[in-house]
């Protein structure tokens, strides 16, 4: 186990529950990163608009290693990517250290 990593993780989810008042896990984290890149704030989304909202956050975490690029918005201000390269085969357990790598990295800037 990478402890290093770990903690890391552990303190990205402490300061976003102090942040935002109540505990997050990754799925949380993303959603919230792709809400703050939409830019429209917090209302009600449809099932499909939140599938976009996690869509938009993985593109934009996984820009940095090259899987994405950021191509504009459209009509209604959402963001769209192009994919650049596909993804590597992964196991569920190293594409979920990916995202966590991703979101830390995205949250330390």
């Amino acid at each position: 186990m990478d402890y290093n990593f770990e903690r890391k993780w552990q303190e990205t989810l402490k300061n976003a529950e102090e942040a935002f008042g109540q505990p997050v896990d990754l799925q949380s984290l993303l959603f919230l990163i792709g809400l703050q890149e939409l830019g429209k704030g917090f209302r009600k989304y449809s099932k499909d608009e939140k599938m976009s909202v996690l869509h938009i956050a993985t593109c934009r975490v996984l820009e940095p290693y090259g899987y994405y690029k950021f191509v504009g918005l459209d009509q209604e201000g959402w963001p769209h990517f192009e994919n650049l390269k596909p993804l590597p085969p992964l196991q569920a357990n190293d594409q979920e250290r990916l995202m966590k790598e991703a979101i830390i990295e995205y949250l330390d800037y």
